[in-house]
């Protein structure tokens, strides 16, 4: 193996009075990272190019390459989670969340608060399926968490806005958004026959959502009902990705899944914990050390028959979207201690570079993922000097500056 490249989801971060004005990265105590980072160079990255505010999976889709227009987050999320597609299914990708009412209503929360257990979301998917009725096919399917997929079959129009709008919005710490409609941005009338039955099915699946046992017992509860059903991200082409034969990728969330089998490599993945109760936090750990047991295992015992390696760390996002970065800065401390702490010892006697960075910019402050550049990591077995991996001293790193797309070639990454 010649390289590993590690992507600390959302990690990156703006300063926090929380943490007495620094960023998690500054504030956590990451001993076996900062080896690396004393033995290599640092850079600053624009995920996708300077002023865009990228999603995961146009973050994603940018450092390996390819354009934008290559892929659709809902195609990606679904191949990951295991729905065969043909060309016209469109694929959404979807979130279960929490409404007041559906005529002029509110979105109260986006992720129906992240209290949804597996099997709650297990049940309600069911449902869906069972009892929504459309002129075209349909499959619901939930993934982790509050997360699902949708997919519509037959010739359709990818060619509509979603109606999760308040994804897009940063800085909305205490804002409340309005229900909208997805709508259609041509006037062919294959895009609105789509966008009529994507609202239609909104519509039902609330009508059945929002008075579903498993609800009126969230209520019940204090918790709120996952009663809605926001979407985005539709495509019906499949992805044309770059591919990356060469290589393998640890990962274990639909997005990354599902990109990974489309470039082509080797993909090694495994069943995210169920979620059983309403401490979504108690989970994200259980996960995220699953997450670096697997990939310790997996490098191990892989890594002479890849040239290269993807690992995609998803929990670090989640406290920025949260406002929690305390519980950010113990999660980058974890995986110091555990895979940082493994590739220390790993990746310098067999000569293996490491790259470590992130899809985007997630401060826990605005909640959301930001424009702000990612700070980059190589290690390529320099001379030591006092280094740290932090964003203020990627500003001034020897790798410079860079766009996503650039990155490869900055370290010497091949396909």
């Amino acid at each position: 193996m010649k390289g590993i490249l590690v992507i600390l989801d959302g990690a990156a971060d703006l300063p926090n009075g929380q943490l007495n004005e620094q960023t998690p990265l500054e504030a956590a105590n990451m001993p076996n990272l900062n080896f690396l980072a004393a033995r290599g160079e640092l850079g600053l990255m624009n995920p996708v190019k300077p002023g865009f505010i990228p999603e995961s999976d146009e973050a994603i889709v940018s450092i390996f390459g390819n354009d934008l227009i290559s892929s659709t987050r809902g195609q990606l999320e679904a191949v990951g989670a295991g729905i065969k597609l043909t060309r016209g299914d469109l694929a959404l990708r979807s979130n279960f969340a929490t409404i007041d009412s559906l005529k002029g209503g509110n979105i109260l929360d986006r992720r129906a608060g992240r209290t949804l257990t597996t099997e709650e979301a297990e049940i309600l998917a069911k449902e869906l399926n069972k009892k929504i009725k459309l002129s075209s096919k349909f499959i619901f399917k939930p993934t982790i968490q509050h997360r699902g997929v949708l997919v519509l079959r037959g010739g359709l129009s990818d060619n509509f806005s979603g109606n999760d709008i308040s994804y897009y919005k940063a800085g909305r710490l205490n804002t409340v958004d309005k229900i909208k409609n997805c709508i259609a941005l041509d006037d062919d009338e294959t895009s609105q026959y789509t966008v009529n039955m994507v609202n239609e099915f909104i519509r039902e699946a609330y009508a059945i959502l929002n008075i579903h046992p498993v609800n009126e017992a969230r209520r019940k509860k204090g918790l709120m009902p996952a009663n809605f059903l926001l979407v985005r991200g539709g495509g019906i082409e499949n992805p044309k990705l770059i591919q990356y034969k060469k290589w393998l990728s640890i990962a274990y969330m639909p997005l990354e899944i599902g990109f990974s089998k489309l470039s082509g490599m080797n993909t090694f993945s495994f069943e995210y914990p169920e979620l059983k109760e309403m401490d979504v936090y108690e989970n994200l750990y259980e996960g995220l050390k699953k997450a670096c047991d697997f990939s310790i295992k997996t490098i191990e015992g892989n890594y002479k028959k890849a040239d290269y390696a993807y690992i995609h760390i998803k929990e670090t996002d989640i406290p920025g979207h949260d406002n929690k970065p305390l519980e950010k800065k113990a999660m980058l401390e974890y995986i110091d201690k555990t895979l940082f702490l493994f590739l220390k010892n790993f990746a310098p006697p067999n000569e293996i570079k490491v790259l470590v960075t992130c899809d985007h910019t997630t401060p826990c402050r605005i909640k959301s993922h930001s424009a702000d550049p990612v700070p980059v990591l190589l290690y390529n077995m320099q001379k030591p000097e006092e280094r740290r991996f932090t964003e203020k001293e990627a500003k001034s790193g020897s790798l410079g500056k860079m766009n996503g797309n650039e990155l490869f070639k900055k370290a010497g990454f091949l396909k």
